[in-house]
């Protein structure tokens, strides 16, 4: 029997081994680990990349339009991202900071997001092998002549809206557009812009001409958001990639935190002490949708009200929604925006395009990789 010394070293060289070994396997796994970065990573999924590309090109959309926003109505630079606090505000914004003092701010902030999503999008489908989104071709409409727009050509109009307002009273209900639940508009908002249009109209000394335009905004602002946040969750469901699923989830939590900021902004445009009031230009009147109250429009429910999920039987909860194909997918995106009369004056190869990528996207199904 070996004594309690020998023993001691036999365990130290042991360890020294030991450890010498570990540190060579550990090497050799970061040098592999980086070799892989060196070499061309595994391609994407058709489902994977027909998703990816497909919200890569909402995520153009939306940065396009939010640009627009933000040059009229946000601070900062276009792409925001240094904000001034003491920049003067023009009459746009200040219509806007009626709703909220940090309006403009949170519009800046919203387009740095988007525009963010678009980069990131297009370039991890690079990364991945897979086409990029290239919309340039598509830049054809005129947008606001009003002093702070580039003049730019633009992807989409926000000139002659007609606003599906209905996602505020879904979200004040307990019953769910998946179930077959239908929704009320919350204010009929139809053929209206969102943006002064012109420098006269800017400058427009009714004021509440200029808070009409921005109540307008408020309300899309929500509803391009929600309709993110719904796309974004509807989308992750199909994903095969679990570093794609990555990519759904944390892009969709962000709209989902936009969605729940314009909430609470465009119900701020339906209360004192803004609302009620009516634009003598056009005859658009918000009414303050706390007199008579009425729960399904009121101003401060700001978070979604527990809903049927699942099955009918199981007890209500809160949760984004809708979540299927049919009501939030790639392809009912695409229609609400035609509805919204986002690409009023758009090419019809335009709206061809996105629609089929809209059919590929929801076509796209889970696939063990």
């Amino acid at each position: 029997m070996k004594d309690n010394k020998s023993q001691f070293k036999n365990r130290r060289t042991f360890m020294r081994r030991s450890l010498a070994v570990g540190a060579g396997l550990v090497g050799a796994g970061m040098l592999s680990k980086s070799s892989l970065f060196a070499q061309s990573v595994l391609p994407l999924a058709p489902g994977d990349a027909a998703i990816l590309r497909f919200l890569a090109a909402a995520e153009l959309i939306e940065a396009d339009l939010w640009t627009q926003y933000a040059e009229l109505g946000g601070i900062g630079d276009n792409p925001p991202i240094e904000v001034d606090p003491t920049e003067t505000l023009n009459p746009y914004q200040s219509a806007l900071s009626n709703l909220d003092p940090d309006g403009p701010q949170y519009i800046a902030s919203n387009t740095l997001d988007e525009v963010s999503h678009a980069k990131f999008l297009n370039a991890y489908l690079k990364y991945r092998g897979a086409q990029q989104v290239d919309f340039d071709q598509f830049r054809t409409l005129p947008g606001s002549t009003a002093t702070g727009s580039t003049g730019i050509k633009r992807l989409t109009n926000l000139m002659n809206l007609t606003v599906d307002t209905s996602w505020y009273t879904r979200y004040r209900s307990a019953t769910n557009p998946d179930f077959g639940a239908t929704f009320p508009q919350a204010i009929t908002l139809k053929n209206v812009t969102a943006i002064p249009r012109t420098t006269a109209e800017l400058n427009d000394p009714n004021s509440n001409h200029l808070q009409a335009i921005a109540n307008v905004a408020a309300f899309h602002f929500g509803y391009i958001e929600q309709g993110g946040s719904s796309l974004y969750a509807s989308m992750s469901q199909k994903v095969s990639d679990p570093e794609v699923l990555r990519i759904t989830l944390g892009i969709g939590g962000d709209e989902i935190a936009h969605f729940l900021e314009w909430v609470d902004f465009a119900g701020n445009g339906v209360q004192p002490n803004v609302a009620p009031f009516t634009d003598s230009e056009t005859g658009l009147t918000f009414p303050n949708f706390f007199s008579p109250l009425n729960p399904q429009i009121q101003p401060s429910l700001i978070f979604p009200v527990p809903c049927e999920f699942i099955n009918a039987d199981l007890p209500h909860v809160s949760i984004i929604r809708p979540l299927t194909d049919q009501n939030g997918g790639a392809v009912a995106t695409i229609n609400s925006f035609i509805a919204d009369g986002l690409f009023i004056g758009q090419s019809q190869q335009f709206l061809e395009t996105l629609i089929l990528m809209a059919i590929e996207a929801d076509a796209a199904q889970r696939v063990v990789i």
